[in-house]
């Protein structure tokens, strides 16, 4: 039964997120703790006053098990994640709302970019299996994809941010960042901005990315292409584009949903590379600051939030792949 399918899924799920859950608390409150959190204050003049209350705020004096575990769990399952090791304290959930935001902004571009580009230069080469067109996009796919990310990336800085200016005094991409300083005031020049600085990243992202996309996709058409529903609508006269796009293409729907669904988890834990080499400030670059620090809660409410949609995205596709595969919901009902 459909519905027996479903609540084992659901039932799994819970299951595995609190083990993540579970391992996430070892490994930074038993494995590689910081029992004390005022002693990375450096100012030796604070008062023991001060210092007690920081460990009542933090709630690192109480038990590990069970109360400091509860309050984890009772923390991250609410979103309200506590507050992080900095001095002041701060609270996770508002630092982490708007590095989201742009964290979201930049890698959900990027997504929507891969994906649309390399799905669609996928089926071309696919449809084309050994011509010129398929060589030319598997040959630039595999070249980008295979490149390091970091280096792409300088190289991409030096030669449009930087000897654009030294050579023709035109800028193409800024050096860094998400504005400029002073940002513009009016909305309109304001987002203009926003995208000047987020077009580095964006592209770069975008060409290193595009061909695991268009390789994987490619791949399924050759398979499907040989299938003989294909042969038969062709048989049928049906027009090749028809066959390209509603027998070929619909039919491999149901993994490029998957691929698609597992991929959005990575969109909100940042990208750690790039947004330190543009400067942009979001979740990748604070999950690193974070951990170098000894910033715990910061970096367990980031942990939790992928594992979560990483979860989710399972189960997710689990239940698209049923809907979309009829012989998955023939499986279900046996």
């Amino acid at each position: 039964m459909i519905r027996g399918y479903l609540i084992k899924r659901i039932v799994t799920s819970i299951f595995i997120l609190w083990v993540v859950l579970t391992l996430n608390f070892i490994i930074f409150r038993v494995v590689h703790p910081i029992k004390d959190p005022s002693n990375l204050i450096l100012n030796p003049d604070w008062p023991v006053e001060v210092r007690e209350k920081l460990q009542e705020l933090w709630g690192v004096n109480a038990p590990l098990f069970p109360d400091q575990y509860l309050k984890y769990l009772y923390n991250m399952l609410t979103w309200q994640y506590g507050l992080s090791f900095d001095i002041p304290p701060k609270v996770i959930s508002q630092e982490m709302a708007w590095r989201l935001g742009n964290t979201v902004f930049l890698l959900g571009s990027v997504t929507v970019l891969t994906i649309a580009i390399g799905t669609y230069l996928g089926v071309l080469a696919g449809s084309r299996r050994g011509e010129k067109t398929d060589v030319t996009v598997m040959g630039i796919g595999l070249l980008t994809w295979g490149f390091p990310t970091f280096f792409f990336q300088i190289l991409f800085l030096l030669f449009f941010a930087y000897y654009f200016k030294i050579n023709w005094g035109i800028q193409l991409i800024p050096f860094g960042g998400m504005v400029s300083y002073p940002p513009p005031q009016d909305p309109l020049g304001y987002l203009g901005d926003l995208l000047w600085h987020a077009a580095g990243p964006i592209i770069t992202l975008t060409i290193l990315g595009f061909g695991g996309w268009a390789l994987y996709t490619r791949n399924l058409m050759i398979d499907t292409l040989t299938e003989d529903f294909i042969l038969t609508a062709k048989a049928k006269g049906v027009k090749e584009r028809d066959v390209l796009y509603k027998h070929a293409f619909r039919a491999i729907l149901p993994p490029i949903a998957t691929l698609i669904a597992m991929s959005i988890p990575g969109i909100v834990t940042g990208a750690v590379l790039t947004e330190t080499i543009f400067n942009w400030p979001g979740i990748g670059s604070w999950y690193i600051e974070a951990l170098n620090s000894g910033n715990h809660p910061v970096t367990q409410s980031v942990l939790y939030n992928y594992a979560f949609l990483t979860i989710l995205a399972n189960l997710v596709s689990d239940i698209l792949y049923g809907f979309l595969d009829p012989r998955i919901r023939v499986g279900m009902r046996r």
